[in-house]
């Protein structure tokens, strides 16, 4: 097997051709190019789990082999546009299991999309399908009303850098409410699945992978948190030992990455919390990319959440947040941050829940408030990571007090997206993301240490850290003392990106 002209350690070299090996047994040949058509009976290869720490070369290997199924014919499909289906055709999708995670990918220039938008395909106009049709290369240029070939021009420009239909079909002045018509759930197999951040598939979602994809591959973190209820089990432990790779090696930047190293040393059985504490302060003191921090920085909370064990200290820091910002109980601010704590509808509104959640609005979702929406009850909302990140929603917003079991509620639509407030998140909400600064709230950690629990047979206080800290790209901020510093500049929605509000109908009839 020849690998890429990327130079691949010896543990990539080798997760790289066994992953080819068991695509050539799908019929698709890495090495000669060749590919044969996916199998009458939807059969495959089955599901294989390539497994590493923070650093190890996952998303690198991910890439690798998304760029070489691209070379020999493969196509990639998006959440946004699947094309017509051809019974020859051998397609990829690679899936993450939140907005942030996926746009992670796409920033590296892999087309990742959401597990929910391969689950649900949209339905689209069948005008405007046919330049979706012409962009992916399987029409001809057509010619719509009311588009003129400069708009066209636009799309195919559009297009050609993005690979995004829905994007392409903006650039042309359209909006999705004009091309969407619907969400439908998934009815045919696909054939190849990528799935990066598996550690956060729980068993449900991992199923209907495997019903859609006789070919799946899981790309994991083995020392993350589990999925709060799967008893500290991941998805992919369930597989037989020689269908799971692991990396070891840990690869570093051109300098040492000092957060890299931090995570890793929670991997020696003998380090207790203290002593780790004295390795931060140690690093802090070498390298500007570590900060002992004396207090939270208000003015990250905007975008990038504090990190915390407690829900008490998640529910008092967004208190203070929102009362150094002046923001008044009975209503919200522009810019402040909320996290989607899922959909209030009953089953009848199925088509509507499908909408929200299609347009980002999944569990778990980062969004920034951006005003009242034109109806009561409705929010505009720009979603991070999100492919077309502004929309306009019927939302129940729920701001959590210290001391209070029931949370306020400054106004609400009677059913829609739930949100709680999103300037401090728990640890494990914040699996699948990564800010550039990424500020850990240490006292929680130190209570965790000083409760001596055990997950999965490792000290939980240690599973939190090193999850907390492999969210920061570039810095981290371990914070030790329960302060917060003023802000020094008003919460602010102008550095979101400029898009047309994708307005989210949902009329609930009574009875």
């Amino acid at each position: 097997m020849t690998a890429p002209a990327l130079t691949f350690s010896d543990d990539q070299a080798a997760a790289f051709d066994s992953v080819a090996e068991m695509l050539r047994g799908a019929g698709v040949d890495l090495e000669a190019g060749a590919l044969t058509p996916p199998r009458p009976d939807g059969t495959g290869a089955g599901t294989m789990a390539l497994v590493g720490k923070a650093g190890s070369g996952k998303t690198l290997l991910l890439a690798e082999l998304y760029k070489a199924l691209e070379q020999v014919g493969v196509d990639v499909i998006s959440g946004d546009y699947e094309g017509r289906k051809r019974r020859d055709r051998r397609t990829l999708a690679i899936l993450a299991p939140t907005n942030k995670a996926a746009s992670v990918l796409r920033f590296r220039g892999v087309p990742a999309t959401t597990i929910h938008r391969i689950l649900y395909t949209p339905v689209y106009d069948p005008e405007y399908e046919r330049i979706a049709e012409w962009l992916a290369g399987n029409g001809e240029r057509p010619e719509i009303e009311g588009l003129s070939d400069v708009a066209l021009d636009r799309a195919a420009a559009f297009y050609g850098v993005n690979k995004s239909i829905p994007g392409a079909l903006a650039a042309a002045g359209l909006r999705g409410s004009d091309f969407i018509t619907g969400w439908k759930r998934r009815e045919d197999p696909l054939d190849i699945g990528f799935v990066d951040e598996a550690s956060m598939l729980d068993d449900r979602q991992f199923n209907d992978l495997k019903e859609i994809f006789p070919n799946l591959v899981l790309f994991g973190d083995p020392a993350q948190l589990a999925p709060v209820n799967q008893s500290g089990a991941m998805a992919f432990e369930t597989l037989p030992e020689d269908r799971k790779l692991e990396l070891h090696r840990i690869h570093r930047q051109e300098a040492d990455n000092p957060i890299l190293d931090l995570a890793h040393a929670l991997a020696d059985p003998q380090l207790g919390f203290e002593d780790f504490e004295r390795m931060i302060e140690d690093s802090a003191r070498r390298d500007e990319r570590v900060v002992w921090g004396q207090r939270v920085e208000v003015d990250l909370m905007a975008r990038s959440p504090v990190l915390v064990w407690r829900n008490a200290t998640r529910i008092r820091l967004i208190s203070a947040f929102r009362a150094v910002h002046g923001a008044p109980e009975d209503d919200l601010v522009e810019g402040e941050p909320l996290i989607c704590d899922g959909i209030e509808l009953p089953l009848k509104h199925r088509k509507k829940r499908l909408d929200l959640e299609a347009r980002g609005l999944i569990k778990g979702a980062q969004v920034i408030y951006l005003g009242t929406g034109r109806k009561p009850g409705f929010s505009r909302l720009h979603v991070i990571g999100a492919e077309d990140p502004q929309v306009s929603a019927a939302s129940i917003i729920k701001i959590e007090k210290p001391d209070e079991e029931e949370p306020f509620i400054p106004f609400a639509a009677r059913m829609g997206a739930t949100f709680l407030h999103g300037a401090a998140v728990t640890i494990h909400k914040a699996q699948g993301s990564q800010w550039d600064t990424v500020q850990v709230f240490a006292p929680d950690l130190y209570a965790a240490a000083r409760m001596g629990r055990i997950e999965a047979g490792q000290p939980l206080w240690k599973r939190l850290a090193y999850v907390a800290i492999t969210r920061a790209q570039d810095r981290l901020i371990w914070v030790v003392r329960n302060r917060l510093s003023k802000p020094t500049y008003p919460l602010r929605v102008d550095d979101l990106r400029a898009a047309p509000v994708a307005a989210l109908e949902l009329q609930v009839q009574e009875g």
